[in-house]
Order: structure tokens, then sequence, then C-alpha cells
């Protein structure tokens, strides 16, 4: 099996090795205001490939930290529950007499 992943990355390889080297031509893309930008083709497509793997990352990232702090406050609740029965009576405090004495405003 490690073979066959390194014969498929070889064989990657050579392609795109291949297509770099077919599109060398230099290309011109015309932004506002008159400005330009003079590269060869497959520098130019490896740029927009990699601005759009940083935005696709971006973009996740509010997710994972979502899931993080999910991940995290189940991590405490799960310890919390796995705790003795009686470490956990012994530290529960009854705040019932306290809420007869809460003032309101």
């Amino acid at each position: 099996m490690v073979y066959l992943k390194w014969l498929l990355r070889i064989i990657l390889f050579i392609f795109l090795l291949g297509f770099s080297v077919k599109n060398l031509e230099p290309v011109t893309l015309n932004y506002f205001l008159g400005y330009q930008w003079h590269e060869p083709l497959v520098v130019i497509l490896l740029a927009f490939t990699i601005m759009g793997m940083i935005l696709g990352l971006l973009a996740s990232m509010s997710t994972l930290f979502r899931l993080r702090r999910e991940l995290q406050q189940l991590r405490r609740e799960l310890k919390h529950l796995e705790r003795p029965e009686a470490a956990r009576e012994g530290a529960s405090v009854d705040l019932s007499h306290a809420a007869a004495s809460v003032d309101v405003v």
C-alpha cells in the first residue's frame, strides 16, 4: 500500500511538472485602473490556487473554533460526571436558603 501511494505521488508530480513546462508562455492579467501583471501562466495559476486555499481555510476557521469550544465544554462535563458520587455530594453547595435573602431592586 505504501508503494502504491508513492507511485501515485510520483505520477502526479510528473504530470504537474509536465504541465508547468508546457505553460511557460508569459500571460498578462489586466486589473482595474490600468494595472497589469506579466508572469508565466503556471505562476499565475499557482498564485490563485494558493489564494483559494487560504480563503477556504479562513472561511472554515469560525466552524473550527466553535467545535473546539464545544469539545472543551463536553470534556469538562464528562470529567465532572466521572467523579465519584461521594466527592460530588461533598462538593455540592445548597443555595436554597440564600435565595430567600436576595433583594430584587
